[in-house]
C-alpha cells in the first residue's frame, strides 16, 4: 500500500511539473509598494510637518518630567516635605498631560494614515493590475508569504514606477 502511495505521489508530480513550469509567477510586497510610493513619501513629509509641533511638546513634556524624577531621586530625602510633594504633583501632572497629549496625538495620525490610505489604495490596486497584465502572470504571491525569490520574480519596483507615474 506505501508503495502505491508513493507511486501515486510522483506520478502526480511529473503530470503537474509541466503545468508549473508554463505558469508566470511573480512576487509583490505589497506595503513596501505602498510605503515607497512617491504619495506616501510626500505624505510622510507632510504628516511631519503637521504633527512635528505636537511631538515636540510631548518630548518636552518627557524631559520635564524626567527631569523633576532625577531631582526627585538625587535629592528627595534632603528636600523640605512641602518642596517634594509639590514636585511629585508636578510630576504626577507632566506624566497625565503627557499621556494625555500622546493619545491624541495618536488618535489624529492613525485618523490621517487612514485617510492616506483610502486615497493610495485606489491607485496602488490600478497598478498592480497593470502591471499583473502587462507581465501576463498567472499567479501572483504576496512577499511574506515566500521564503526566497529571485530578484526577477519580484515586481515590486515594477508596481512602485506604475504608481508614480498614475496621477
Amino acid at each position: 500500500m506505501r508503495k502505491l502511495t508513493q507511486w501515486v505521489l510522483i506520478t502526480m508530480a511529473l503530470v503537474a511539473t509541466p503545468a508549473f513550469a508554463e505558469m508566470k509567477v511573480a512576487v509583490l510586497n505589497y506595503q513596501m509598494a505602498l510605503l515607497e510610493s512617491d504619495a506616501a513619501k510626500k505624505y510622510a513629509v507632510d504628516a511631519e510637518k503637521k504633527f512635528g509641533p505636537q511631538l515636540n511638546k510631548l518630548k518636552q513634556l518627557e524631559t520635564d518630567a524626567k527631569r523633576i524624577q532625577d531631582r526627585l531621586v538625587k535629592e528627595g530625602e534632603r528636600m523640605q516635605q512641602a518642596e517634594r510633594e509639590r514636585l511629585e504633583l508636578e510630576f504626577k501632572q507632566k506624566a497625565r498631560d503627557f499621556q494625555f497629549q500622546s493619545k491624541e496625538l495618536n488618535e489624529a495620525k492613525a485618523i490621517s494614515d487612514r485617510d492616506m490610505l483610502k486615497q493610495l489604495k485606489p491607485k496602488l490596486d490600478k497598478a498592480v493590475e497593470e502591471v499583473i497584465k502587462g507581465g501576463s502572470f498567472d499567479l501572483v504571491l504576496e512577499r511574506g508569504a515566500v521564503i526566497d525569490v529571485k530578484p526577477q520574480f519580484d515586481i515590486t519596483r515594477q508596481v512602485i514606477e506604475r504608481m508614480n507615474k498614475l496621477r
